[in-house]
């Protein structure tokens, strides 16, 4: 959930390209014995953000395209049994809008996304498929209205099945109490405020309590022993990096002997221990920043749609933006898309794009998210009458940037290139880029007609399949081709809002 409105960087950002290391964010990223003089050892990163899809399609999605297609990981909306808000007010006039389900009433699997069972088989399903599990993880705070739940648990604010009043956060004048004006947040900059006090009226847990925590790590272990591999930790800011090393050193190893993939929500913008390099012992955190320097790049202010690209030869660690072993970086998630600071589906090519260049340029651990369309901002995903997520189809309510042609194709060259630095850069001067890195060459066009340029590739001779629009079947592609010549050097034509790629592995 989105906690604050977030500080934007204005400048323009970085190289540099390493892969995700060890410590309590290690996660399985570079197989054994994987290595050569051309792509610097493959990688198995990518992550599919399938927000709010519901388990049966998340499980059909990670055996159908992502296994296949080479992600590594697919996140998952909080499977926790939560608030179902059945009735309309001023803020939300639906039922059931999407925030529901970041308001847990207990730990039970009794989500809009199914039951237990189904989300048991889900995690199955993608393990087969090689796609390991990252759960969405509500974890520091219970709800903040209703009194029934999804599995049907009545509740008021302070009691629910698993808490009673003494695990949560209350006003008062003691160093473990809220000290806020009325309980709530009065001041985002100011960390006992913000782990200490409501965030948005929901019952904050006590996680500086032994017994409170306990109950927490609980919850998380038992994803865990079903094979869930990591976490995407929600409002990690409100509770505080040593409380979540406390609650992490609780946790089991996961089904793969590592420790589990922490990924923080850690919005940018407060200062000292609130800050997002604070939390980074704790695991990764959210790469915010960078959505904000992608959307300036690729859609301007002043000329929306426009923007300026080329800057983009400075992104990452360079532009002041979180260590790349530290960070989990995408275009877009379901916060920000509901706000201004990046971009979203409705970006059209714009978005497609500036996809496919976080998959080429090699910095943080990448992520493609894919979501329902909406038009209020409180939208709830297609689902029935009682508010249960149905399932996915995506030409119908459904917004699948996973299965983009370019995307797939992204995906497998992200592997192929591994940890390899950027090479042969060239750039318009305006909004058309192109770079080798490793044994893969990439150009995207942000301008809105085609442009023909000759490039280097880095490459040896020969005819290679354009992975954004085809791909390699039995020596054929199935798409346009490049020739490059003798020296490296190719002549392209990239289209207007669109991106040409190839490997070594697609040369025909």
């Amino acid at each position: 959930m989105r906690r604050l409105s977030s500080r934007k960087l204005r400048i323009l950002a970085a190289a540099g390209a390493l892969a995700l290391a060890g410590g309590i964010t290690a996660f399985a990223i570079v197989p054994a014995n994987a290595s050569d003089t051309h792509h610097h050892g493959r990688v198995h990163d990518v992550s599919a953000n399938l927000w709010e899809w519901n388990w049966p399609s998340v499980a059909k999605e990670c055996t159908t395209v992502l296994g296949p297609s080479g992600y590594g990981s697919v996140q998952v909306a909080p499977p926790a049994d939560s608030l179902s808000r059945d009735y309309t007010s001023s803020d939300a006039p639906i039922e059931h809008p999407w925030w529901d389900v970041y308001q847990p009433v207990d730990y039970n699997l009794t989500s809009r996304f199914g039951d237990e069972q189904q989300f048991r088989d889900m995690v199955k399903t993608c393990r087969a498929a090689g796609v390991k599990v990252i759960v969405d993880a509500v974890i520091n705070h219970m709800t903040g209205q209703g009194h029934k739940s999804y599995g049907g648990v009545e509740y008021t604010h302070f009691s629910y099945p698993d808490y009673s009043y003494d695990n949560f956060h209350h006003l008062g004048t003691g160093p473990n109490d809220c000290d806020s004006s009325n309980g709530g947040i009065d001041d985002f900059n100011d960390f006992r405020q913000l782990t200490k006090c409501e965030l948005l009226g929901l019952a904050d847990l006590r996680t500086d309590d032994p017994a409170t925590r306990a109950k927490i790590v609980g919850y998380l272990n038992k994803l865990i022993g079903y094979g869930v591999s990591g976490f995407r930790v929600d409002a990690a800011k409100h509770i505080g990096e040593e409380d979540l090393l406390k609650i992490e050193a609780g946790l089991h190893r996961t089904w793969e002997g590592t420790r589990p993939y922490m990924a923080l929500e850690v919005f940018p913008g407060s200062p000292g221990e609130a800050s997002q390099y604070a939390y980074t012992r704790a695991g990764s955190v959210l790469g915010f920043d960078a959505s904000y320097q992608l959307k300036n790049a690729f859609k301007s202010y002043t000329t929306p749609g426009i923007g300026n690209i080329t800057g983009l030869r400075v992104w990452g660690e360079d532009a002041g933006l979180m260590p790349t072993d530290k960070t989990l970086v995408f275009v877009e998630n379901h916060d920000t898309e509901r706000g201004s600071d990046t971009l979203s589906y409705k970006d059209g090519p714009t978005n497609t794009i500036a996809n496919e260049f976080l998959l080429a340029y090699g910095y943080g651990t990448p992520q493609v998210y894919s979501s329902f369309d909406w038009t209020n901002t409180y939208d709830s995903p297609p689902a029935d009458a009682n508010g249960y997520v149905t399932d996915t189809d995506c030409s119908n309510g459904w917004v699948c940037v996973d299965r983009y042609q370019g995307v797939l194709g992204m995906v497998g060259w992200h592997n192929y290139v591994g940890r390899a630095h950027i090479r042969n850069w060239y750039d318009d001067g305006d909004n058309l880029i192109a770079f080798t890195r490793g044994g893969g060459f990439f150009s995207t066009n942000n301008h809105s007609d085609a442009r023909t340029v000759t490039v280097q590739t880095g490459l040896p001779p020969g005819t290679y399949c354009d992975v954004i629009h085809g791909s390699v079947s039995h020596g054929t592609c199935s798409g346009p081709t490049v020739t490059v010549g003798r020296h490296g050097a190719a002549t392209i034509t990239v289209g207007g809002k669109d991106s040409v790629a190839f490997t070594r592995a697609d040369r025909v």
